[in-house]
């Protein structure tokens, strides 16, 4: 009889990956660093635990949004107080905090339980080129199509 394999937390081996964001779709980009957040990627994916490997997003400055959606797509935040929605446009925030938009978008396509946020805290992104991880040895990762 065979039984499915199921990954123990003390076997997973963590990589880490830097994705280069310029000239990148926001949505396409975060669809696949979600999922290698996830550990998806991988032959010993289980669902219930985090598999998943670190990423550093590199110039998110330089992301890139179709259609009208730099004018037309509001980021939304509430102060908690009566009248204290907060609008922002994609392009302020892409202005103001590039590195914010990558972060709402992928820590969007994960789990929304424990194991997401657990998963949403392996995501590093910088507007710039540079990063403090070379410590860790990152990989330059090649992003699908």
């Amino acid at each position: 009889m065979r039984t499915t394999y199921m990954a123990k937390p003390s076997e997973v081996e963590r990589k880490w990956y830097v994705v280069d964001a310029e000239g990148q779709t926001l949505g396409r980009l975060s669809s696949e660093v979600a999922s290698i957040l996830r550990g998806k990627n991988k032959p010993t994916y289980t669902p219930h635990i985090d598999t998943g490997d670190h990423v550093i997003i590199i110039n998110a400055e330089k992301i890139h949004l179709t259609g009208n959606k730099l004018a037309d797509k509001k980021y939304y935040r509430h102060s908690q107080y009566n009248g204290g929605l907060k609008t922002t446009t994609a392009q302020e925030m892409l202005d103001k905090k590039p590195e914010r938009m990558l972060e709402l978008a992928i820590k969007g396509m994960l789990p929304k339980n424990s194991l997401g946020r657990k998963q949403g805290m392996k995501l590093h992104v910088y507007a710039g080129s540079e990063h403090p991880h070379q410590a860790q040895k990152p990989e330059a990762y090649e992003l699908r199509g």
